[in-house]
């Protein structure tokens, strides 16, 4: 069996697939996620059980939660062994462009990333080293978001700084890559020739990006050199005037740790609103009285409108549009965002099903548009005990 790994800082994702099968079933055989780790009241959630309650060691609760779902694991086993575990990692940096063996290099390498993406790098190395330590002969594998766009043109890659910076590894790399090549696979099987046209898939979770893709391969991507760039999100900016951090750190006299903390985990939309950085939290006080109701409606306006105006961006990069994707959780379940996006697109001539947006059907446009508009869940497990699977044949 692979065991998947999703670590983040409060949650540990943990999916259990077969490993000697020739075609890897889409759904697990066992999945779930330890949440509120280092919180007052951890829980375990699993298939086919609701929320248990777990005690977790508060001086190592993260090398606590591995143990129990390790632990868990063993009975899902059913007497085959652990061949690998495989996991999720945000940044591979310039070095790693496919998944790889774990090892302490590996880990050495990748902490280097983490200023980089500072809410996601350090917890699955902290889990690779914790699991080294404790199962040194385990394989572990890791497997990159931004692998996926190593097909990105030079031209999309430089960032317009002195040509010193690109050759010290100062470039877009892209992210969410594990998402989108989930749907390289997934959408042609359900719309066919039009997923190897050209193509966006909106990856809108609490981070958010947009992926242009032509044959099934990223062209181009609205996240760049760090998981800061590109949309407007839960808690981070998104793409973001340089001149205004200048002015926060000469003018207001901030920190460089304020304004990391400001950039990634007091903006988006929780800085805008005051409310929330759940998009079906802020929409409920769109009509509350005063201030608290206007930070609402512009958080949400500003929210859809950077989705609006990045997926006219891609469209200069794939000269048209035929197949506009939404994902995520903010993309699976939030229809009024989807239909909100898709009425900033009408005059491209795209109309919403409202029946089936209501629903989170897999097409959501009418017959008549000239640019389908499709749901798909996304699936980031399976693409990495996929890369696992490989790696282990």
């Amino acid at each position: 069996m692979i065991l998947v790994l999703n670590c983040g800082s409060s949650s540990i994702k943990f999916a259990l697939y077969p490993a000697a099968v020739a075609a890897l079933p889409r759904q697990p055989s066992w999945a779930g996620r330890v949440q509120g780790i280092g919180g007052p009241a951890p829980e375990l959630r699993a298939t086919g059980q609701g929320a248990e309650p777990v005690t977790l060691d508060a001086t190592h609760p993260t090398t606590a939660a591995l143990g129990l779902i390790l632990a868990r694991v063993e009975t899902h086993l059913e007497g085959r062994p652990l061949a690998a575990v495989a996991h999720r990692v945000v940044h591979g940096g310039g070095q790693y462009f496919a998944p790889v063996r774990v090892t302490q290099r590996v880990i050495d390498d990748l902490r280097r990333l983490i200023p980089l993406a500072p809410l996601h790098q350090p917890f699955p190395l902290k889990a690779m080293a914790i699991l080294m330590d404790r199962q040194p002969r385990l394989p572990q594998i890791a497997c990159f978001d931004t692998a996926f766009h190593r097909s990105l043109p030079m031209v999309e890659q430089l960032l317009p700084l002195p040509w010193s910076a690109w050759q010290n590894g100062l470039r877009r790399y892209g992210f969410h890559g594990l998402s989108y090549e989930y749907m390289s696979h997934a959408l042609p099987e359900r719309h066919g020739a039009l997923a190897d046209g050209r193509v966006i898939v909106a990856h809108l979770g609490s981070g958010a990006s947009l992926c242009a893709m032509k044959g099934r391969e990223s062209i181009a991507t609205t996240m760049g050199f760090s998981a800061l760039d590109g949309l407007m999100m839960g808690t981070r900016t998104g793409a973001l005037d340089p001149g205004a951090l200048l002015y926060l750190m000469e003018v207001e006299g901030l920190s460089l740790d304020e304004v990391g903390q400001m950039l990634y985990r007091q903006s988006g939309l929780l800085g805008v609103s005051g409310l929330s950085d759940e998009p079906r939290v802020v929409v409920q006080h769109e009509d509350d009285p005063g201030e608290a109701g206007q930070r609402a409606r512009l958080a949400l306006t500003l929210y859809v409108r950077r989705i609006v105006a990045e997926v006219g961006a891609l469209m200069t990069a794939l000269q048209g549009l035929d197949l506009l994707v939404f994902t995520a959780g903010v993309g699976e379940n939030c229809a009024f965002i989807r239909s909100r996006v898709c009425a900033g697109l009408a005059f491209l001539g795209v109309a919403l099903d409202r029946v089936a947006n209501d629903a989170n059907a897999a097409v959501i446009s009418t017959p008549g548009s000239p640019i389908r508009v499709a749901v798909e869940p996304t699936n980031e497990e399976w693409i990495t005990a996929r890369h696992a699977q490989d790696l282990l044949a």
